[in-house]
């Protein structure tokens, strides 16, 4: 096997990013190989003979086969797509925290302990002691809202 040869090198450069894919997924550099195979083929055929020509016609290849093939290799071979939840604030939404310091009357502010965090907090202007669980209504600036767990 003699690597002078472009069409050994472009077969050979094909089939190592065609095998990366399973190290490296994502189908991109599947395709990046695949056009390397391909134009190690165009090579061998004779429909380019010189280095300039086949590293068009390689750069042509990719673009060409990532832009019409991706999706639908990604439709068929799918993989695992989720899209959690980005809003923090409705994780906490009726959530219960325990008052360490009494909030209220008023606008006075108190302290309740969520999720092992200490919280500013308000109340919708009653008074509820320390010891007492809330409920979590909503976040304003950086206090929570609450009111008396019933």
């Amino acid at each position: 096997m003699d690597f002078s040869d472009p069409v050994t090198i472009w077969v050979t450069l094909g089939i190592v990013l065609m095998l990366a894919e399973i190290v490296l997924p994502g189908g991109i550099v599947f395709f990046i190989g695949l056009s390397a195979l391909l134009t190690g083929g165009a090579w061998f055929v004779g429909l380019v003979d010189t280095w300039v020509y086949s590293l068009v016609t390689f750069f042509i290849l990719t673009m060409v086969l990532i832009l019409a093939f991706r999706n639908v290799s990604q439709s068929l071979f799918g993989g695992d797509q989720h899209i959690g939840n980005t809003d923090e604030d409705l994780d906490i939404y009726g959530k219960t925290a325990t008052v360490i310091e009494p909030i209220g009357p008023g606008k006075q502010p108190g302290r309740i302990d969520f999720q092992g965090t200490q919280w500013p907090a308000l109340s919708d202007g009653s008074e509820i002691p320390a010891g007492a669980n809330v409920k979590i209504i909503c976040h304003e600036n950086i206090s929570l809202l609450v009111e008396l767990k019933q």
